[in-house]
């Protein structure tokens, strides 16, 4: 998302960090009871079946059989998954534990673009990011009253719409990069930080092939030059730069979250069980 002034997006980010931590230790709390309360009591389950009652499993043929029928892969696992950062923020398009999927098309990158720009959370943190706009007065000719801050959400919607199209869509469709982000999920914790940071310079082609991130450095400085046409100015390329810099860098952050919290999420359900 495109921000003008740096600390107001931090601080909505440590906001809806730590509320989301509050709330998803009630969600897992509330999970384990209920798990709890399904189980049935020892006594009355059902002894498993003796290996002589059991029916037979028929042989799979192997692919090398020449009679065997070609697998083909379940559509369900190739869907992404919105697997929520901190149970709230939308991740349409992290990829967990797999080498190397289909293509997306692009039907498929706009589609998941759309879902996650337009999900209620993203809008209830565009909401709060504006909030901290208007307090701290952010692009003064704007004013103040709720048609100040009417003002401030709708540029800010716009940004995040821009750009989120700009990279995940628009740019990676006509440049045939994949828009998902592909979870190491191994090696020391430098390393992973490492890779998450990088994926703003390397992604990868619809072929599986690394590339130059044509798409998030074009995408988001297209997106910056395309703000400065509905904000207020004067802006220029000067004062474009900064706007760029600071989006590639908001996305390299969101390239570690996306990183680290599946082994977060992990994390907090062995605590909340163990409690």
């Amino acid at each position: 998302m495109i921000n003008r002034n740096p600390w107001p997006r931090g601080a909505a980010l440590l906001v809806l960090f730590a509320s989301m931590l509050g709330v998803s230790s009630h969600q897992l709390l509330a999970q384990a009871q209920e798990a709890g309360q399904a189980a049935p009591p020892a006594s009355s389950q059902t002894p498993p079946a003796s290996p002589q009652t059991q029916p037979a499993t028929p042989q799979t043929k192997s692919a090398n059989d020449p009679g065997a029928t070609p697998s083909t892969p379940d559509p369900a696992s190739q869907t992404p998954k919105n697997d929520r950062l901190f149970y709230a923020l939308p991740n349409y398009l992290t990829v967990e534990k797999v080498a190397s999927l289909p293509p997306l098309t692009t039907t498929q990158k706009f589609k998941l673009v759309a879902e996650g720009t337009f999900d209620p959370i993203e809008l209830v943190f565009i909401a709060a990011q504006s909030g901290i706009y208007q307090a701290n007065n952010t692009e003064p000719t704007l004013g103040q009253g709720f048609r100040g801050y009417a003002k401030r959400y709708g540029l800010t919607l716009a940004d995040d719409t821009v750009e989120n199209f700009m990279v995940g869509a628009i740019f990676a469709s006509g440049l045939r990069q994949d828009p998902r982000y592909f979870q190491l999920g191994r090696g020391k914790f430098l390393h992973r930080a490492g890779y998450a940071a990088l994926r703003v310079l390397i992604t990868r082609s619809d072929a599986g092939k690394n590339q130059f991130n044509f798409s998030e450095i074009l995408g988001s400085a297209t997106a910056a030059g395309i703000s400065n046409t509905y904000h207020p100015g004067p802006w220029t390329m000067r004062t474009s730069l900064p706007i760029w810099g600071e989006q590639v860098g908001w996305d390299a952050v969101g390239y570690e979250m996306k990183e680290f919290w599946p082994d977060i999420h992990r994390y907090l359900q062995r605590r909340m069980h163990k409690n």
